[in-house]
């Protein structure tokens, strides 16, 4: 790429050292599609994804794959030597009770040793596990995602880390018939089996079972997050992930000078966080240190604790996780010295970061270490195993995704003035597996390109080669009365840059409208500081308090000066004192917003906002004319 280097006041920014791919990319017009591709050929990559447990098991197994804290605090570590024996006894208890491709295997508790014991051990036997959102079991309260889940899986054994915790969601969807597996064998009002009881399985035939997975044999099933429809089941092959983890490979080589050493808490039932952050660790050789904790109230002190006695060769996190770890280094010294001591890559996805928390990440990077850090995102989604984009050139800024990882072939197709991003290449599915209800827009076009719904749009379009923006979800967009298209996804990310710290999300209205509205889901804490209201002081009454009503309005002021017309400018806005509901397939469990749902949900709160007699919505002024 032929692009400038990152400059500050004229100076060149000086980066850590860290390795990534410098291959040329690929563009050219056909008519009104573009065509964009790595130069770079994919390299041969392993047949099975448990091939590399095999191998780190025969060159060093004595290296920690995977360590959680127990409940002294201590870390309890598993080799790779040592997984590999857990692997093959498990994966015989499975093959031993009949469970195949028909009878997967349902884990419905959280990120665990045993959760991770018990996947590696399903795919050896080549029998598929699927990792289940915690929170249809856990936050739901009618468990209708979770019985759908389970009525497209029909597992032949389920699991989850506590009975207790569990029961109520297993009584409700898990036929009594299933077996049920707990950490310690205990399910109140029903008979379940201790974990280590498949740990002391002979091994008999599971070998035989491993050397019958191919390439193509289902590995595991994710499911989509689902919006106004329910979620849809993904089937991973072994050939998409490892292809997949290959294509990570060769954009980021430093994973292979150097074995990963990563602290993660992203959920497994997510792509980013099982077969990406996961799928690197295995790949590579490295170690996973399994945070407890997360970027939520009472939750993330537990990852800066790790954070203070584990230092990581690259970071990933969404980016609330980014937003608070960013505060945090401001203001622990401990934390700066370890985190720091060796990190050489940061890494965000699963939606875009803002430039206020970028600039202040590579503020406290480099008044720390002299230096930044490469902040990298991309381009991924459940059915493309993740990855498929990389912003590897010297373009680094928000809202950037980068160009084709080697393998992966991109097209640009315009659709309702836009352009759709469509992916082909091994590490995409076929299609959904047991799918119950006919998709809303095609999966793949005719020359079999998944079309994935988000839009792109290039960095510079006289260069297209320096690669490509984020520009939103094509589903989300629409039109004003006047038939002025609104584009949510660049909009929804000016509103939460002028409206920090007081947004936690938004949801754009104004479909058919005569202008735009602004569903805003407040920051409580602080806005509740803001107000200098007392801690038992109810929401509606901080949202209502001079202070916070008038810091919303400048917001809007400050949204409008800079707007160019009906398409960017803001009529209104109302804010809620309900948070998003997982139920209603508002929010998923990792916290990115859907603005579908929550305009199909709160269809009543989007009439009282666009009501002139709604006393809560705070409206802008009136349009100036010329």
């Amino acid at each position: 790429m032929n692009a400038p280097a990152p400059t500050q006041h004229g100076q060149p920014v000086r980066y850590r050292a860290v390795a990534v791919s410098t291959a040329e990319t690929a563009c050219r017009k056909d008519g009104d599609v573009w065509r964009i591709h790595n130069t770079e050929p994919l390299a041969p990559y392993p047949e099975r994804m448990t091939d590399c447990l095999a191998t780190g098991a025969q060159r060093h197994p004595q290296r920690v794959l995977v360590a959680q804290r127990g409940p002294d605090g201590h870390w309890i570590e598993i080799t790779y030597g040592e997984m590999l024996a857990r692997a093959r006894a498990i994966g015989q208890a499975l093959l031993d009770r009949g469970l195949s491709a028909d009878l997967p295997v349902a884990i419905l508790s959280g990120n665990d040793l045993e959760h991770l014991q018990l996947a590696l051990g399903a795919m050896w036997a080549g029998i598929p596990f699927c990792s289940v959102s915690p929170p249809y079991s856990l936050v739901s309260s009618d468990f209708g995602k979770l019985r759908h889940v389970m009525q497209v899986l029909s597992p032949g054994l389920v699991y989850a880390a506590s009975g207790a915790a569990f029961a109520a969601a297993i009584g409700a969807v898990v036929p009594a018939v299933t077996e049920v597996v707990t950490r310690d064998g205990d399910l109140p009002g029903r008979a379940a089996t201790a974990f280590d009881s498949l740990l002391c399985t002979p091994v008999t035939t599971v070998d035989e079972a491993q050397a019958a997975v191919g390439a193509d044999t289902l590995a595991k099933i994710l499911f989509t997050s689902g919006s106004t429809r329910q979620p849809k089941a993904v089937p991973t092959t072994h050939r998409m992930l490892c292809s997949n983890q290959q294509m990570l490979r060769q954009t980021i080589p430093d994973f292979t000078l150097e074995p990963p050493v990563l602290v993660d808490w992203l959920p497994w039932n997510h792509t980013f966080g099982s077969s990406h952050n996961f799928g690197i660790v295995l790949y590579n050789g490295g170690t996973l240190h399994i945070d407890d904790g997360k970027p939520a109230p009472g939750k993330f002190d537990e990852t800066l604790r790790n954070l203070r006695e584990i230092s990581p060769t690259a970071y990933f996190n969404v980016p609330k996780g980014w937003e608070e770890l960013g505060l945090a280094l401001e203001n622990d010294e401990r934390l700066r010295k370890t985190f720091f001591s060796r990190v050489r890559v940061y890494f965000f996805g699963g939606a875009g970061l803002s430039q206020q928390a970028w600039d202040r990440l590579e503020r406290v990077t480099e008044r720390h270490c002299g230096e930044r850090i490469r902040i990298m995102a991309g381009l991924g989604m459940t059915e493309t195993s993740p990855c498929c984009l990389f912003t590897t050139g010297p373009i680094m800024r928000a809202s950037y995704v980068g160009t084709p990882a080697p393998g992966c072939e991109v097209k640009l197709v315009p659709v309702n003035g836009k352009l759709e991003a469509r992916f082909r290449g091994p590490h995409v599915m076929q299609g959904y597996w047991r799918m119950t209800e006919a998709p809303s827009q095609p999966v793949f076009d005719e020359e079999g390109y998944y079309c994935s719904g988000d839009a792109l749009k290039f960095y510079d379009p006289d260069r297209p080669t320096l690669g490509l923006m984020f520009d939103g979800r094509i589903a989300e967009d629409f039109k004003l009365s006047s038939g002025t298209f609104v584009s949510v996804g660049p909009l929804r990310a000016r509103v939460l840059a002028a409206g920090a710290p007081y947004v936690q999300d938004v949801a754009i209205a104004g479909m058919d409208r005569d202008e735009i509205g602004l569903l805003v889901f407040p920051r409580m804490e602080d806005c509740r500081r803001l107000a200098a209201l007392p801690r038992d002081a109810a929401d509606r009454e901080v949202l209502a308090s001079p202070e916070v009503q008038a810091a919303f309005r400048r917001m809007l002021e400050t949204l409008n000066a800079s707007a160019t017309g009906s398409a960017s400018r803001i009529g209104r806005l109302l804010l809620l004192d309900e948070a998003p509901s997982l139920d209603r397939g508002e929010i998923t469990d990792k916290g990115t917003l859907n603005q579908r749902a929550v305009l199909a949900h709160r269809a009543a709160r989007v009439e009282a906002l666009y009501s002139d007699t709604c006393a809560a919505a705070i409206t802008a002024g009136p349009l100036a004319t010329t």
